[in-house]
């Protein structure tokens, strides 16, 4: 009988192994759309386009860069919402560096209202001065956005700074000291560009172990030739993955190391502004659809 009980058992334990030693699924990128990859095009030609990118969700930009998200505002927000799940579609959050970080109270209705969880804005304060000061305007800038975090915080959604040329985070120690500054502050975070930085795979890779858990965003965006003049089509393309020369492979590796599931947006900027990145939405949809495929490539 002790015989039977123990063959039963061992029999249990090895129909349970299996479920046991279940591993769990694989890491990857969390795909999102910017609707300024289309430029202007209206949102009935650009939603379709959205799943076929690999993203489940899209942001929206105002103009200059697009003009989605005056858009959803001359529609109707209901209409949008509409839209979104006519193609079963998420929403984000949007840019709005027009309206600068201290005026997002309205927004941040507006994109809770839609369900999205993010706005992206830039910083604000003097950067042209001495590292020593410049530590204490990044230190300035965040006591004057917590009471507009908290706000952001209450509606589930986090405001994300983005590094950016010419501005209070720029530099990659700006970025750190923000990083440390709003650690224990919720509904703020970093929406992290690549491009704005030195193309650098060691310092870029230890940016993003240094924010952690508050990124917020992530471009898949390098340099490459720049976006500020016009340029031949295929040296502007190189701002995308596997166009440029920056090796994605180490900063996903961080990405992993560190857990990331927020969004990450393959990413560019046309010269002019407002024009899509190719000609048609069709050719837009493939390029930013290539670049997903190298990115994923590297995921193994």
């Amino acid at each position: 009988m002790t015989s039977r009980r123990r063959f039963l058992q061992s029999l249990s334990a090895i129909a349970a192994a299996p479920a046991c030693a279940a591993e769990p699924p694989p890491w990857k990128l969390n795909y999102m759309l910017a609707s300024s990859m289309y430029g202007s095009l209206p949102l009935a030609e650009i939603l379709p386009e959205v799943k076929k990118t690999g993203a489940t969700s899209i942001e929206l930009w105002p103009k200059k860069h697009g003009t989605q998200r005056e858009e959803i505002d001359a529609i109707g927000h209901e209409k949008f919402a509409d839209m979104l799940k006519e193609h079963g579609l998420g929403f984000g959050g949007t840019t709005r560096y027009d309206l600068g970080p201290f005026r997002l109270t309205e927004e941040i209705g507006i994109v809770k209202k839609l369900g999205g969880t993010f706005i992206v804005a830039g910083g604000a304060g003097d950067y042209k001065v001495s590292p020593e000061q410049l530590k204490l305007n990044v230190k300035a800038f965040v006591e004057k956005m917590k009471p507009h975090a908290a706000l952001a915080a209450q509606s589930g959604i986090t405001l994300g700074i983005e590094n950016h040329v010419n501005n209070l985070i720029d530099t990659p120690d700006s970025l750190r000291w923000l990083a440390d500054e709003i650690r224990t502050i919720p509904g703020i975070g970093i929406a992290l560009a690549p491009y704005h930085l030195p193309q650098d795979e060691k310092l870029l890779c230890d940016l993003i172990t240094h924010i952690d858990q508050k990124m917020t965003l992530f471009y898949a965006w390098e340099f490459g030739h720049g976006c500020f003049k016009p340029m031949p089509k295929e040296e502007e393309l190189q701002q995308l993955p596997g166009r440029g020369k920056l090796d994605w492979k180490p900063l996903l590796q961080s990405l992993k190391a560190t857990g990331f599931t927020g969004p990450t947006e393959i990413f560019m900027h046309p010269t002019p502004r407002g024009i899509p990145i190719l000609p048609t939405a069709a050719e837009t949809t493939a390029e930013i659809m290539r670049a997903k495929n190298h990115l994923d490539s590297l995921l193994g």
